[in-house]
């Protein structure tokens, strides 16, 4: 007995720390109603803001469907590099096979973020808000507000 329990605890600690996992493919489909960023690309990671919290996928992710909130999505592509994203909304889908489609409402590269006109759209949105008459207004009006914080966010990190 208590050499098969040794045998296995040797077993199973001489697979500590391997991550063979994240050496698997990942075919990985980015894109927004006006472009394409990534179609059955390889990358290593990607990590996603989601109304359940901001997580990060490997290779064989368990299934999943998300709701992208605002902010930045990080893509760790094959060759080490890191592209940022900024992100409005959107789905996140993780299949069986390891690909994962992200479609999003409006995407655009991190280096491309104004932080003037960003701080801008944030004082406008609270503008909005403020002024909002009705509950749909307000609502409206508070998406706006939690999209251009997070605007504002992602152009101070760049």
């Amino acid at each position: 007995m208590f050499a098969r329990t040794t045998s296995r605890l040797i077993q199973n600690v001489s697979r500590v720390g391997v991550r063979g996992y994240a050496d698997n493919p990942m075919a990985f489909t980015f894109a927004s109603q006006s472009q394409v960023f990534y179609n059955a690309a390889d990358v290593k990671q990607v990590d996603v803001p989601s109304f359940s919290g901001n997580f990060g996928i490997l290779p064989n992710h368990v299934p999943t469907l998300a709701v992208i909130k605002p902010g930045v999505l990080t893509v760790f592509e094959g060759d080490g590099s890191q592209k940022k994203f900024f992100v409005s909304s959107g789905m996140i889908s993780i299949n069986e096979d390891s690909s994962v489609q992200i479609l999003a409402e409006e995407a655009t590269n991190v280096e491309n973020l104004d932080l003037h006109t960003a701080k801008d759209l944030l004082q406008k949105a609270n503008s909005e808000a403020a002024s909002a008459s009705s509950e749909q207004a307000k609502a409206e009006a508070q998406i706006a507000v939690e999209v251009a914080e997070a605007l504002v966010k992602a152009a101070e990190s760049n």
